[in-house]
């Protein structure tokens, strides 16, 4: 680790920085693609389940290895990133608002952030007796468990999406680009961009909505100064998804 007025500082980390870009891109071109390619077309469970079971190791120890390791390295800067952060229009406007409003205002946000998950549930409680498929933002009804014993793993990888890749997308990478280039928004900005281009697999649409989802999870952590909240928000999503719909609309855990 080197201190933060280190001369060679951004240098060393923007070496780190284009070769963790550089494996992130090349694993999802060259690898997730044509993984999740390959998962489309098995039709036994036991195929479905041993793919699961890779990725979610392999997601575990790489991302979350990664996001280890970078942390490790750049955590000084990480309340530096977030005092500029703290300055920003918006930002100081909400802390404001916090402040001022006391208990009630948290109140108000966790009663918000509660309503919005009540409806996106109720979505997928109104969509059981549908006819066609439900309705998904990208190329993910492969990915839906169609029994039993592939609904622990949707759990499962939802849950580690959850941590790990808030641990590296909304933490670690931000913070690592904010090493080098020294601009808060940039970083920001840049690891949003990075996350959503990860998603490219899933088609246009679903870029789009990583992207989105990204900027979300992003917004809420800069707002709380906590990872914790957009850790819970990113698996209570997946759950939504790999868990809820596959349970309510398509009944597998009764297969």
């Amino acid at each position: 680790m080197l201190p933060v007025d280190h001369p060679l500082a951004p240098a060393t980390y923007g070496v780190l920085l284009v070769g963790l870009i550089a494996v992130l891109v090349t694993r999802a071109i060259r690898k997730d693609r044509r993984e999740y390619q390959r998962f489309k077309r098995y039709r036994t469970t036991r195929r479905r389940q041993a793919l699961y079971r890779k990725w979610l190791i392999e997601s575990f120890a790489w991302f979350g290895g990664s996001a280890l390791v970078v942390l490790l390295l750049v955590w000084p800067y990480l309340p530096l990133m977030l005092e500029e952060v703290d300055h920003w229009p918006a930002v100081s406007a909400f802390h404001d608002l916090l402040e001022e409003g006391g208990a009630l205002a948290q109140w108000l946000i966790g009663g918000g952030s509660l309503a919005l998950l009540a409806v996106i549930t109720l979505s997928v409680f109104l969509a059981r007796n549908a006819t066609e498929q439900v309705p998904t933002i990208g190329d993910i009804h492969a990915l839906l468990p169609r029994n039993r014993a592939e609904l622990r793993f949707g759990a499962l990888l939802s849950v580690n999406a959850g941590v790990v890749e808030e641990l590296l997308f909304r933490l670690a990478l931000p913070v690592l680009i904010f090493a080098v280039v020294g601009d808060a928004f940039a970083a920001v900005v840049a690891s949003v961009l990075v996350f959503g281009l990860l998603h490219a697999y899933q088609g246009a649409p679903g870029l789009i909505a990583s992207l989105v989802v990204g900027a979300i999870l992003m917004a809420i952590f800069l707002l709380t100064g906590s990872i914790l909240w957009p850790i819970i928000v990113h698996a209570l999503f997946d759950l939504r998804s790999l868990v809820l719909i596959p349970v309510v609309v398509y009944r597998v855990h009764e297969k």
